[in-house]
C-alpha cells in the first residue's frame, strides 16, 4: 500500500498518556508517538542512554515545560525540541495539559542531506 492513515483517537493510549503510531502506520525507520499529559501533570525524568536514540518532540496543543538536565524551558504549539540519547529530560504540563509528537531514531540509521 502507498500511503496509510491513521487518526491518534483510534490508538489505545498505553499507561493512559503514550500512543505508538509506528505500527499502526507501518513505519520500520524511526518510532513515532502521540504523547499527552492532563492539567499540570508531570512525565518520568529518562534519557535514552540504554537504546541510543535521539528524540525530536514537536509541541502540538496545551504548554507547559521541559526540563533537560535539570534545566527547564518553555514549551507552547510550534516548539520542536531535540534531544540526545544521554540527556535526562522530563516533559511538565501546563494548566491546560500538553500533547506532542515524539520521534526517535538511533544516530546514523538516517544520512540524507535533506
Amino acid at each position: 500500500m502507498p500511503h496509510t492513515i491513521v487518526h491518534a483517537s483510534d490508538i489505545e493510549p498505553l499507561h493512559g498518556v503514550f500512543r505508538p503510531l509506528r505500527g499502526a502506520l507501518g513505519v520500520t525507520a524511526f518510532g513515532i508517538n502521540e504523547l499527552e499529559l492532563g492539567p499540570d501533570a508531570e512525565g518520568p525524568e529518562h534519557d535514552h542512554a540504554g537504546d541510543g536514540q535521539e528524540e525530536v518532540y514537536v509541541i502540538i496543543r496545551g504548554s507547559g515545560t521541559i526540563r533537560v538536565d535539570g534545566e527547564d524551558h518553555e514549551l507552547k504549539p510550534g516548539a520542536y525540541v531535540a534531544l540526545t540519547p544521554d540527556t535526562r529530560r522530563k516533559m511538565i504540563a501546563g494548566p491546560d495539559g500538553l500533547a506532542w509528537i515524539g520521534v526517535g531514531c538511533k544516530p546514523g540509521s538516517y544520512t540524507s542531506e535533506r
